[in-house]
């Protein structure tokens, strides 16, 4: 039997002890744990900050696996493997459908999670009845063709794909001119499994949920609220207007905000 590998991460102690839970911080795709990192600063006296790499992300484990349930399962191995037995999970997209999994599974280990910008809906053909991120895959698996060592090359190699200033900023944290893929990330495994990571399987969860919308993103719209209530029926939510799917990283003062009334909310 092949032993279980561990995710890569960091664990911060409070800066002042406390008997708060611990807060851990959960990424979306293409990302890593230090996506987060400016939402857990804000947390970082009062709180144990624990953020990772999920798998096929940043310096954690490829696996040819790509689901939920075995995305949460590794968090919680993780949790159990540090010894906490009182977190808040706090993820953004697919992070945030970890979250919810994690949640599921464990309830007597996760008190509370905070998903931001997205909905336990399967969104396959949902999003531009299409594959959401097309353009990102195609400009990766061009980036992974193309013979470059530098930052600045596979900058161009992406700007021949991607109009987004934010977008190629954003992907070229994962580069490495060393990997095979050229990305930390594994490419192949998350162009796989696209339908499981957009996909959903339903979960039940009774415990508090928020759920932090961008106001200009689509992927929690109106129609989803039966379906999320059904699941999560201590769902609250917030909306942050002016932002899009990556409004932690547009408005992060807001987003902190929200999420410490939430977590300190009886």
């Amino acid at each position: 039997m092949t032993a279980k590998r561990q995710l890569n991460y960091q664990f911060q102690p409070a800066s002042r002890s406390s008997g708060n839970p611990v807060l851990v911080f959960l990424h979306g795709l293409f990302g890593d744990m230090n996506n987060l990192g400016v939402i857990a600063k804000a947390f970082a006296e009062d709180y144990a900050i624990l953020r990772a790499d999920l798998r096929n992300h940043g310096r954690s484990f490829h696996a040819d696996e790509m689901n939920y349930p075995a995305m949460a399962a590794d968090v919680i191995r993780l949790l159990e493997h540090l010894n906490v037995s009182n977190a808040i999970l706090i993820g953004h997209s697919m992070g945030g459908k970890t979250a919810m999994t994690a949640a599921a599974q464990r309830p007597d280990l996760i008190s509370k999670i905070a998903v931001i910008d997205i909905a336990p809906v399967d969104y396959n053909n949902v999003l531009y009845n299409d594959n959401a991120h097309a353009k990102e895959f195609q400009a990766l698996f061009a980036l992974k063709a193309a013979d470059i060592q530098t930052r600045q090359q596979a900058k161009t190699v992406l700007e021949n794909y991607l109009d987004s200033e934010a977008t190629i900023q954003f992907l070229l944290k994962s580069f490495d001119a060393d990997a095979s893929e050229k990305t930390r990330f594994n490419l192949t495994a998350l162009y796989t499994h696209y339908r499981q990571i957009m996909g959903w399987g339903k979960v039940r969860y009774t415990q508090p949920v928020l759920f932090i919308k961008g106001g200009e993103s689509n992927y929690i719209l109106p129609q989803y609220g039966d379906t999320i209530l059904a699941q999560f029926p201590q769902a609250t939510s917030f909306t942050i207007a002016g932002a899009h799917h990556w409004v932690h990283a547009e408005k992060p003062e807001l987003v902190a905000r929200a999420i410490t009334k939430f977590i300190q909310s009886n």
